[in-house]
């Protein structure tokens, strides 16, 4: 059930943040997205009521249970480090454009 879930947040949104609002390291992760101008879906983990069901499913499907666990476009990025890295790498911004998480002419 929380597997379906969490797939279908995903598969319905071009970003989804699964963080927990004590997180720093989620905090980072969000506010570098919002420093980019992306739109995104940011599901606090310890505020849903199955919030632990859903870290669970993360771990089955991803082998991540840390948070933050970032998808774009669908495709799971990782945490904090591999957004970071994919950001100072210069892929992050084209990975959101492509996704629809940044409008095309943003960047123009």
């Amino acid at each position: 059930m929380a597997l379906n879930k969490v797939k279908q947040i995903v598969s319905s949104n071009p970003v989804v943040v699964f963080s927990k609002t004590y997180c720093g390291y989620c905090n980072r992760v969000k506010q570098l997205l919002t420093q980019l101008g992306a739109s995104f879906k940011t599901i606090e983990l310890d505020e849903e009521s199955d919030g632990d069901d859903m870290q669970a499913a993360l771990l089955e499907w991803t082998k991540q249970r840390t948070v933050p666990n970032v998808f774009i476009g669908g495709v799971q990025i990782g945490g904090c480090d591999s957004v970071v890295a994919k950001h100072q790498a210069g892929q992050l911004v084209s990975l959101l454009t492509d996704a629809g998480a940044i409008p095309v002419n943003q960047n123009a």
